[in-house]
């Protein structure tokens, strides 16, 4: 029987097998949904209720339960505070993406199930618009290139996508073969517009206007823009062919 489950860490692996030595699949962020299937020692077994990635996940990072959560964390990283005063800040925090609930708010904190939280690196979901997801961009820039990353402490491709449609609760699969499945409306590069996103085998970028984009990109190690016309060529050299532009709205 399924069972439902929260990340309670402020991140949480995704395996492919249940071993800390197996392929990262991708990141479960902190209160996100987890809906466990099996039980193998250490590790659950199931999938992400927000992609249906499935995958295992550590049984010490994640909580029996869902929680009614109210607010997303919308800055890089939201720092805990112990009381409602500024000057009680700690080391701990909520990456961008983080769900959370809100019981009270206050002049310039707010209480959480995680503790308090200034009002500035909150968003609630009723205030959330979906009309320009590409709004927290800076956030990424030049993050670190992490295979299954979903952070600013490292991040891949399809992962960059993943995340910033996530913040305006948009759907949206995690690898970059399903996203371009999913986004059916395809266009021509001389149709290029901001927030199109370009695809190769394996490799998915956003168009940032007509000209350029940005992409988690493996060689450069890190989240970079780049002409688009210079990665089609670049990626050409590794026999990766353009094969298709897909315009999410």
């Amino acid at each position: 029987m399924s069972k439902f489950f929260y990340c309670k860490a402020k991140k949480s692996t995704l395996f492919k097998e249940p071993s800390l030595k197996s392929e990262h699949l991708k990141e479960v962020i902190f209160g996100e949904i987890f809906i466990m299937s099996e039980e193998y020692e250490d590790f659950y077994y199931g999938f992400t209720q927000y992609d249906r990635y499935f995958g295992y996940v550590k049984k010490s990072n994640m909580k029996k339960g869902c929680i009614n959560n109210n607010y997303l964390i919308n800055t890089n990283k939201a720092y805990i505070y112990k009381t409602n005063n500024l000057r009680s800040k700690t080391k701990k925090f909520l990456y961008f993406n983080s769900k959370i609930y809100i019981s009270y708010i206050g002049k310039n904190l707010s209480q959480s199930n995680s503790g308090w939280i200034k009002n500035s690196d909150l968003i609630s979901f009723k205030k959330i618009k979906n009309n320009n997801f590409l709004q927290n961009i800076k956030i990424f820039q030049k993050t670190k290139y992490l295979w299954g990353g979903n952070t600013s402490d490292g991040i891949d491709c399809s992962g960059l996508v993943q995340e910033l449609m996530k913040n305006k609760l948009i759907s949206c699969p995690r690898d970059s073969k399903k996203q371009e499945i999913f986004f059916k409306k395809s266009v021509f590069k001389n149709q290029i517009k901001r927030g199109d996103l370009l695809f190769w085998k394996g490799h998915v970028a956003i168009a940032l206007n007509k000209t350029n984009c940005i992409h988690a990109y493996g060689p450069s190690k890190k989240v970079v823009r780049m002409k688009i016309n210079t990665l089609i060529a670049k990626l050409a050299k590794k026999s990766l062919k353009l094969s298709s532009i897909k315009r999410p709205f």
